[in-house]
């Protein structure tokens, strides 16, 4: 194969409703839907068995249950699928040392410095599904192409548990008559603006200048236009760059109005926030904090004459956003970021070392706490008794590093 880059795109199939089936007998064959906690309203994703009745991710489940009234619900288990995408993760780099962790169920794999090792792709694909069928009893898809986005678009083609391999020199025939939308990235925004100039199919990228999409979308719109020409010059991202935030959302019953449970879950939001920039070894002074109702999101954003990593302080800031509520209306959702963090302690305080504070040794000893014992719970009173927030996968989820939360 005389190809300048040899890129391999692993996509595990239907990732999370797999696992379920593979640890339980009983779902294999069946309708399964994966939703956060057993009474997650929205599905994160559902076996081949039930997409094949229309369910999708992001339905409703009790939408999904007009659709097909056996389907099952199993809540998800993100500790179980963190474990499994490691595993994965380590038999990838035991093919190649230049793998990109794209999410929990995705990554690329560059075998263009390993052409001698082996003896073609297909081989390697081969050998792929084979380690990790015989590691965690699992199936995946793969696409394999000269670029990342082909090899990504390959995947897609032959699922569940096939291979594909799509020549990047006859891409663009390739994609003529595919969707725009079948592109990675291509959001309900940019596919609108794409058909505001008459573009729905990958073959009608051509009609516009890729300045279009590049003064509206900057290097992404950039990406866009050239993915639906075959080409793409992205290189594989292996290191982890500096966060840029660290955030944490629910979204509550509808029209939540009930004050107590409100405080309680923005209380709750923002001790995973200060939590989780804690054990990264993070703080931050900037927040930004909001509610969504009927009517859209009321967010403001707050900034600290000091850096912190503690949950009571970010809450003080909530409270100022919780006094505008509207409770004849209530709240959908509330989202608490802290934006801009900085490394814990890259900067002493002219006025003193700030993590000699009584809230710093509190926080670090009920840290060690649970670290140490899993089932204990010592914290604020208002979290006291159970909170439906189960944790949840970050789509930008990694094994290592600040990513590696769940």
């Amino acid at each position: 194969m005389n190809w300048k880059k040899i890129i391999l795109h692993v996509d595990m199939n239907a990732f999370f409703a797999s696992i379920e089936q593979r640890d339980n007998l009983e779902l294999q064959g069946k309708p399964v839907a994966v939703t956060n906690g057993k009474h997650g309203s929205c599905i994160i994703t559902c076996s081949y068995e039930a997409r094949a009745f229309g369910i999708k991710t992001g339905m409703r489940f009790s939408d999904a249950k007009l659709l097909c009234p056996k389907i099952i619900r199993k809540p998800s288990n993100p500790k179980k699928y963190a474990e499994t995408s490691s595993h994965i993760m380590e038999i990838l780099q035991n093919i190649s040392p230049d793998v990109e962790i794209f999410s929990v169920d995705e990554a690329f794999i560059d075998l263009t410095n390993c052409k001698k090792i082996y003896s073609s792709p297909l081989d390697v694909a081969c050998l792929i599904k084979d380690r990790i069928y015989s590691n965690v009893c699992l199936p995946c898809s793969i696409g394999i192409s000269e670029n990342k986005s082909m090899a990504k678009f390959a995947a897609k083609l032959k699922k569940p548990d096939g291979i594909t391999i799509l020549n990047a020199r006859k891409a663009k025939e390739a994609l003529e008559n595919y969707l725009v939308t079948e592109l990675c990235g291509v959001s309900k925004g940019i596919q609108k603006f794409l058909n505001i100039h008459n573009v729905y199919k990958c073959g009608d990228m051509k009609k516009i200048p890729i300045s279009i999409l590049g003064n509206k979308y900057g290097n992404v719109g950039k990406k866009i236009w050239l993915m639906a020409q075959g080409l793409d010059y992205d290189s594989l991202k292996k290191e982890n760059k500096p966060p840029k935030s660290f955030g944490h959302g629910k979204v509550t019953i509808p029209g939540l109005k009930d004050i107590h449970l409100i405080k309680k879950i923005f209380r709750h939001m923002c001790e995973k926030v200060a939590k989780r920039m804690r054990v990264n070894n993070f703080e931050s002074n900037k927040y930004i904090i909001g509610f969504k109702t009927w009517d859209g999101w009321y967010v403001k954003k707050f900034q600290l004459a000091y850096y912190t990593n503690n949950g009571s302080t970010i809450y003080k800031l909530a409270e100022l956003i919780i006094s505008k509520i509207d409770y004849s209306m209530g709240i959908n959702q509330v989202q608490v970021t802290a934006s801009n963090p900085k490394i814990l302690d890259l900067q002493h305080d002219i006025f003193g070392n700030r993590l000699n504070s009584k809230e710093q040794m509190l926080d670090n000893a009920l840290d060690a706490i649970h670290h140490k014992f899993v089932n204990v719970k010592i914290g604020p009173a208002r979290l006291l008794g159970e909170i439906s927030s189960p944790d949840v996968i970050s789509p930008s989820w990694r094994p290592n590093g600040w990513k590696r939360s769940v």
